[in-house]
């Protein structure tokens, strides 16, 4: 078996039930009500889709919907959350080596998995090489610049912004980063913020998403379950904002639009 197929990711990935801080229910929201704004009418790919919470979201406005994952637990996590979805359809692989014919698709989303990958300029020519002139390719990743980042135990490398927008000129896009979830200001944020990097510097956060829900209790709050599947309807609509891509320390996710030249 393919040694990165056969890695099980299933403990870095947002799972339904697993308890989460409204801020982290607000960031899954947000990247798929994104997602969706542009997939009305589109012939939509997901590479990294974990569990498939945010496809039905996609789902409802898309013309199809195919999506994929490196994770078979992840896939079955996933084939529940789109049970009964006519125009889903799941199977194993990896982002760097798309089993589709090219110009298949006009969106294509990476969302939260781009630090995964070990060949990042691999999966942006496959990423072109797949989406019809004109298609978007959507990223969404944590911003390694935030003051309170701490990085996953299976990351390969982190992106910044400038990073972001110098590789995929090389690949042939033109990109823009814009960010979200500013850091919150105020005295008793900062002092939240400071036990934070502490405890990042310390390395003293777990390494699974089950083992931070007890810091994510203490630092944002009640925690509620993630659902299965998101769907539309009336929630929080999140401003994205210009970055500066050279200063852009109090932003906790990068969205990235990219547009196939």
């Amino acid at each position: 078996m393919n040694p990165v197929l056969a890695r099980s990711y299933v403990a870095v990935t947002e799972q339904p039930g697993q308890p989460a801080s409204r801020m982290q229910l607000e960031m899954l929201e947000a990247r798929y009500r994104w997602a969706a704004a542009h997939a009305r009418g589109k012939d939509v790919l997901e590479a990294g889709c974990g569990t498939g919470i945010g496809l039905p979201m996609v789902a409802d406005v898309a013309w199809s919907v195919q999506a994929g994952d490196v994770d078979a637990n992840n896939l079955r996590a996933a084939a529940e959350a789109c049970a009964g979805r006519c125009n889903i359809e799941l199977r194993a692989f990896h982002a760097e080596n798309l089993p589709f014919a090219d110009e298949s698709f006009d969106l294509l989303l990476l969302f939260e998995a781009i630090y995964y990958l070990a060949d990042v300029g691999r999966f942006f020519k496959e990423a072109r090489r797949v989406l019809r002139p004109g298609g978007i390719l959507l990223i969404a990743t944590v911003n390694p610049a935030w003051t309170g980042f701490n990085p996953s135990p299976f990351r390969t490398r982190y992106l910044s912004a400038g990073d972001l927008l110098t590789e995929l000129a090389a690949a042939g896009f033109t990109a823009r980063v814009q960010g979200a979830f500013q850091e919150a200001t105020g005295w008793m944020a900062g002092a939240t913020g400071m036990v934070r990097r502490a405890a990042v510097a310390l390395k003293l956060v777990p390494r699974t998403l089950r083992g931070k829900a007890l810091l994510k209790r203490i630092f944002y709050g009640p925690l509620k379950p993630l659902p299965q599947r998101l769907a539309h309807g009336p929630g929080r609509s999140q401003v994205f904002s210009e970055m500066d891509c050279t200063a852009a320390t109090t932003c906790r996710v990068l969205y990235v639009t990219a547009q196939k030249a």
